[in-house]
């Protein structure tokens, strides 16, 4: 059982916080009671003749009894994996994961920025967090900020701090994140879409280790280690006159590339029981995946990579009520959003986002002014060939505030994950 999972569980992150039990039974001067961060895992193999199945059942939040049999191996193994990673670290068994996982404790423990590119739902943060984690910084604070969740003018104060009165609304003064991360970690997710304007105040922060508060006349020293993210190319967006050159160059000190989940189809049974740890794993709910409902698992494609998986497994747990594990009839994915094809002659935007809009059945007001919305900004794509400029001219909005509206409507399924539009 343990023998082929060593090489994984041996890597420091795991060694430094697992403790293995015997039925029951824990080596060691800790006996059965983690410390701190660590993890008590109590393997308990099954007799042929037992009336129960395999299961994977969280005790408390340091604990966990995995109960396996000589037919469920593979996916008792899967099921250590994910126990060992539980509280927050990443899950992987694949060798690309597995090698990015390495890689980045090699960066850890320097101070170097670090960029993290990768399709939505890759699991970035969790990353961030895996560096922020392994570095001399691990005691200070870690901060994430999305930087497509706010408007522009929010986002500079929100970064950099205030001073009291320094705009309208400024009552007290606000010390920005960037100091509330001093000594520690700042995550700029979304970094991509950070305005032109912000990025120079960014880079000349990276470049001289200080903040200017909006209002202050004095910079502020800072000790921030940066980890932006992006599911963007940043080089395509540098060449397209999106994203500051230099700032690029600051920032892709050491480039980490996230695959796609379907790039890394080893990680997904491991994933799916980190999942049912986090979401069920306890009494009168499914504390086990059938190897059926694996294999279902590892066929799809994954368009909505860790995210979707997480959706899947949270639905299947629903279906499988009182059942003890989640069968292959419980799997049940979402549905992929039809892509919008704003530059392609002859079709038509609107009839694509109206079969998608009429179809969620809106349930509120608000819900109703956002498909409104969604299906304008869809026709105005349409119009202008995609072309986001003309588009957001002619809604009469800024072109950042059109990007946060796609953002939004991608999340809601309006529009598809991958879409240029």
């Amino acid at each position: 059982m343990i023998e082929p999972t060593v090489p994984l569980l041996a890597r420091r992150w795991l060694q430094d916080r697992l403790l293995l039990g015997d039925e029951g039974k824990f080596a060691g001067p800790s006996g059965s009671q983690p410390c701190g961060d660590r993890i008590a895992v109590d393997l308990c193999k099954l007799e042929s003749e037992a009336h129960r199945g395999p299961g994977l059942n969280r005790i408390s939040n340091g604990k966990i009894a995995l109960h396996y049999d000589g037919q469920s191996l593979s996916n008792a193994r899967a099921a250590l994996i994910a126990s060992a990673s539980h509280g927050g670290w990443p899950i992987a068994r694949d060798v690309q994961s597995l090698a990015l996982l390495t890689l980045s404790e090699r960066i850890a423990g320097s101070d170097i920025p670090v960029l993290l590119e990768g399709p939505t739902g890759t699991g970035k943060e969790v990353f961030a967090r895996f560096v922020h984690r392994m570095s001399p910084r691990s005691k200070g604070a870690f901060v994430a900020v999305n930087c497509a969740a706010m408007p522009e003018a929010m986002l500079e104060g929100l970064l950099f701090g205030h001073r009291k009165g320094a705009f309208t609304g400024a009552g007290e003064a606000r010390e920005g994140l960037f100091r509330a991360a001093d000594g520690g970690t700042l995550l700029l997710d979304e970094i991509g879409e950070l305005p032109l304007t912000l990025q120079a105040k960014l880079l000349r922060t990276l470049q001289e280790g200080e903040v200017l508060p909006l209002g202050a006349t004095k910079p502020v020293k800072v000790d921030v280690r940066i980890v932006a993210a992006t599911n963007r190319t940043l080089s395509r967006e540098v060449t397209e006159g999106r994203f500051r050159e230099d700032l690029y160059y600051r920032l892709n000190v050491f480039p980490l590339i996230l695959p796609a989940l379907r790039n890394r189809v080893r990680d997904i049974a491991p994933l799916a029981f980190g999942m049912v740890l986090r979401h069920g794993a306890q009494r009168a709910l499914p504390s086990w995946i059938s190897s059926s409902a694996i294999q279902t698992l590892e066929a799809h494609d994954w368009p909505g990579n860790v995210r979707e998986l997480e959706n899947v497994i949270r639905r299947a747990i629903l279906l499988a009520g009182e059942g003890p594990q989640i069968e292959a009839e419980h799997v049940v994915f979402d549905q992929a959003p039809r892509p919008l094809v704003a530059s392609a002659p002859g079709v038509e935007a609107t009839a694509i986002a109206s079969s998608t809009i009429n179809a969620a059945k809106p349930a509120s007001l608000s819900d109703v002014a956002f498909q409104s919305e969604a299906q304008a900004i869809l026709r105005a794509l349409d119009t202008h060939e995609g072309h986001r400029g003309r588009t957001a001219a002619s809604l009469g909005i800024s072109e950042r505030t059109l990007r946060y509206r796609l953002a939004s409507m991608r999340e809601n399924g309006l529009l598809q994950a991958g879409a240029e539009a």
